[in-house]
């Protein structure tokens, strides 16, 4: 079995605090890796968090809270890391939002508050954080975009469009900053349960979900952390401006009403 090894590395994870990014932090930890948790608003979920890989894991925690749109605020929390964990080898730009919103009827404060978080936010903490791993020697920046950098969705449209933005805004940072030692990539997940959309999945229906999706099943914050632990390690050393999409064919089956024959087995 291959073993995922982060020992030694410092991880930035934005919007740790629970869902998605609080799997990758323990996963992260699990591989021995020091995480730096930040979070927006739930100071105390950062607090319990950082408290359990300590405990689970043994590794060095620390905690910031910032909101990723705020220039301000990513440079404060960046300073901070500088000071508890001394720099910084991997990025997680994680941090996300979303509303569901008729085009005609968006305001243009949802528009960019939405934009704002999940693109104006991995520029920001992209650009901080490339600084560093230039000076340090290199790095790895992921980004956790969203099959929606690809499949289009009512009610979305500036969810999509910020989506779709990240996409291309990895492809060219990983030109850019290839040279400097640098991967960039970005993980696009599909339908993913988390205890924040649990009860929004059950009452939508979850065996809807199950028969879209060609594998079967919705995915867990598992599948996604572990493949970012793969594609921070140096198992994924010459994977670069790649895009991987943690969607267990979702997004290859969106035509709903084909015939599905059955296989005719000898």
């Amino acid at each position: 079995m291959i073993r995922i090894d982060l020992k030694g590395k410092r991880v930035l994870v934005t919007g740790g605090s629970r869902g998605i990014g609080a799997e990758i932090c323990r996963k992260m930890a699990a591989c021995g890796a020091d995480v730096f948790i930040n979070y927006n608003s739930n100071e105390q979920s950062a607090t319990a968090l950082a408290a359990e890989l300590i405990n689970s894991f043994g590794v060095k925690t620390g905690i910031a809270g910032a909101d990723v749109s705020n220039a301000k605020q990513v440079k404060e929390m960046f300073m901070k890391m500088d000071t508890e964990f001394g720099g910084i080898d991997i990025l997680v730009n994680n941090a996300g939002t979303e509303s569901v919103r008729h085009v005609l009827e968006m305001e243009e404060e949802e528009w960019d508050r939405v934009l704002n978080v999940n693109l104006k936010g991995p520029f920001l903490c992209s650009k901080e954080a490339g600084k560093r791993m230039e000076k340090s020697g290199g790095g790895v920046i992921i980004n956790i975009s969203s099959i929606h950098d690809m499949v289009p969705r009512k009610g979305l449209i500036h969810y999509c469009a910020a989506k779709a933005g990240l996409k291309m805004f990895s492809k060219c940072l990983s030109l850019e900053l290839a040279e400097n030692n640098i991967r960039v990539v970005s993980i696009a997940p599909g339908a993913i349960t988390t205890e924040m959309n649990r009860e929004e999945i059950a009452k939508f229906g979850k065996e809807k979900f199950e028969h879209w999706i060609p594998q079967g099943r919705i995915g867990h914050v598992s599948d996604v952390a572990h493949t970012v632990a793969f594609m921070a390690s140096e198992l994924g050393d010459y994977i670069n401006g790649s895009d991987i999409y943690i969607d267990g064919a979702y997004m290859n089956n969106t035509i709903q009403y084909d015939p599905r024959p059955p296989r005719i087995k000898d």
